[in-house]
């Protein structure tokens, strides 16, 4: 491969494929990962299997990846788990939740931290949600989401202890509200074009520096309460 090096998690639809077409667009290599893998869809991406809740999965890919240099890591997998309140919650599901959104971006980032070192820019996107603020993830009336909510809190946490942990390597790591976007998951009152998240994202992380690591940041470039 020539030229920097995006992996994208979560990018056989969706935000990740959307995120994957515009970073190739850009010129970019483009690794674009899912549980399932087509050739047909955007046949000019890289793609490889990859099951974010499963750290064999995890491990496999690295391999494959091994002596890879990727300038840009963004941890786009993530699920919804139950919406209702707390007399719908799961344990299990709960756990699943927790273990994809919040879990799997850790251990991706352990496994191909030697490659994220090797690459010129350095860069580490957990796309997070806005409802995982505590102080503005609440403010709506919704009950309940108990999970989702969680694993974003979670998620922006890690992000803090990565970028703290690896500033003095030179890795900037981020968490990034996309707007609650018109896709499956955000559902049919969603307000936010996916062309217009996934553009705005990109923005964003281009102007991303050791200064602002640990930043939580909407894709319209503003900054969201922890």
């Amino acid at each position: 491969m020539t030229g920097p090096t995006v992996l994208i998690t979560g990018a056989s639809r969706g935000l990740g494929l959307e995120l994957a077409r515009v970073y190739a667009g850009s010129g970019w290599q483009v690794i674009a990962c899912g549980r399932s893998v087509s050739a047909s869809i955007d046949p000019g991406l890289a793609r490889r299997r990859l099951d974010v809740a499963d750290s064999n999965s995890i491990a496999t890919l690295a391999r494959e990846l091994d002596g890879l240099p990727i300038d840009l890591l963004i941890n786009n997998a993530g699920i919804r788990g139950d919406t209702g309140g707390l007399g719908t919650l799961e344990p299990e599901e709960f756990l699943e939740v927790m273990r994809v959104n919040a879990l799997a971006p850790l251990l991706l980032v352990r496994a191909l931290l030697p490659n994220i070192l090797a690459g010129e820019r350095r860069i580490v996107a957990n796309i997070s949600s806005r409802a995982g603020s505590l102080a503005e993830g609440t403010l709506d009336d919704d009950e309940g989401d108990y999970a989702y909510r969680c694993s974003k809190a979670a998620l922006n946490m890690a992000t803090v202890k990565l970028a703290q942990d690896l500033r003095k390597r030179g890795v900037v790591v981020l968490s990034l509200h996309p707007g609650w976007v018109k896709t499956d998951m955000g559902g049919e009152a969603a307000t936010v074009p996916i062309t217009e998240s996934a553009a705005g994202l990109k923005a964003v992380i281009d102007k991303a520096g050791v200064a602002n690591s640990g930043s939580f940041l909407a894709f319209d470039g503003k900054r969201v309460s922890w």
